[in-house]
């Protein structure tokens, strides 16, 4: 209908030009005609842009857009505090990356423990890195617990954040030490174990006049006296006294206590707690020490890396800080050659190793 009244209009205004004659148009087609358009409800114009949106618009590609700006607002305002708040930096970086590398190693640890119950395996029974990284993890999470569980309590992760900066040392796990942090800190440690290492090596010789067998007595007072005027044993020499350390006198049911206690600190255990339970912590760090040191020579000492090798030495008594990667390197496999001569009966022999090993090597450069 509203085309035929056009028509009519337009058919009117066209006769008039060709002369035929004017044909009236009505009035009210001429006003619909000539009448401004109507707006647009205010509803629609705000619907319109989303209506404009493509439903095909790909979501990995929006989501790795959004991940792309946060990395360069994220970049931005480190380098803000780079050059603002050097210190504060220094800090920042080092909560990130422990954060970072403490949730990648809870998902290895995952894996392994998957791993471990479908195979059905045992820990001595997992490749050298695999066993290290489970036993380390385990101690951290001893230490990261009872931090974890202070903050629990309504606004007390606060105080705890600010211990956590005033004592780094006691209350954060390794992840989150800075470089120059890890170098103080077990140099730190390893003068807290050093400490014990006189009285442990005292008490070997006072043992040493009770021992019945003339040939092992003067053997264990030469290597007594051997490492008391600062030099270094040889492993040969540790294994010829081998069976003092299985019974009496120095069987680790017959140490002891203060001797128990002491070599409790060589291998940063607690020494406040029952003599059963001390001795039973000793025995199995120990046990799984020489399980490492198998897995160790099965992968290879030379297919550690520096780091590993370092660190490896320093589980051992050895303050590796100071040394070379080859220096290192020597002496893990002499401890390894020493751990897998011993069996399990002599495992007193390797507690104290860690000391005659380690108090005098190259030295003791520390």
């Amino acid at each position: 209908m509203a085309l035929s009244r056009l028509g009519c209009c337009r058919g009117g205004l066209h006769g008039g030009l060709l002369g035929v004659g004017p044909v009236p148009a009505p009035a009210n087609c001429l006003r619909r005609v000539l009448r401004a358009p109507e707006p647009v409800p205010a509803w629609r114009a705000l619907r319109h842009p989303a209506c404009c949106l493509s439903t095909k618009t790909n979501p990995k590609a929006l989501l790795a857009a959004v991940v792309s700006q946060f990395k360069y607002a994220n970049g931005k305002y480190e380098s803000f505090l780079e050059r603002t708040f050097p210190r504060f930096y220094v800090l920042y970086s080092t909560f990130l990356k422990g954060c970072r590398t403490l949730f990648s190693e809870a998902k290895e640890i995952r894996r392994i423990k998957l791993n471990m119950s479908l195979k059905k395996i045992d820990f001595h029974q997992l490749p050298y890195r695999e066993m290290e990284r489970l036993r380390q993890f385990r101690r951290d999470l001893i230490k990261a617990i009872p931090i974890g569980l202070l903050t629990l309590p309504p606004f007390a992760n606060y105080l705890i954040f600010l211990l956590m900066y005033l004592f780094p040392r006691q209350l954060l796990i390794r992840h989150f030490w800075t470089p120059k942090q890890q170098f103080e800190f077990l140099n730190i440690y390893h003068g807290m174990r050093r400490e014990v290492y006189p009285e442990i090596i005292d008490g070997l010789e006072q043992v040493t006049r009770f021992i019945a067998d003339q040939q092992l007595r003067d053997q264990m007072q030469e290597l007594c006296t051997k490492v008391q005027s600062g030099s270094h044993p040889e492993v040969a020499k540790l294994l010829a006294v081998r069976s003092l350390f299985v019974g009496h006198p120095l069987g680790l049911q017959r140490l002891r206590v203060w001797q128990v206690k002491a070599l409790s600190r060589v291998l940063f255990l607690t020494p406040h707690l029952p003599i059963f339970l001390l001795r039973y912590r000793l025995r199995s760090h120990m046990l799984e020490l020489q399980h490492l040191d198998r897995a160790m020579l099965k992968l290879g000492v030379s297919e550690l890396s520096e780091e590993e090798v370092k660190m490896a030495c320093y589980i051992r008594g050895l303050n590796s800080t100071h040394l070379s990667a080859s220096e290192s390197q020597k002496w893990l496999k002499q401890w390894a050659k020493l751990s897998c001569e011993l069996k399990d009966a002599e495992i007193s022999l390797l507690a104290h190793s860690m000391v005659l090993l380690s108090t005098n090597y190259l030295g003791a450069k520390e």
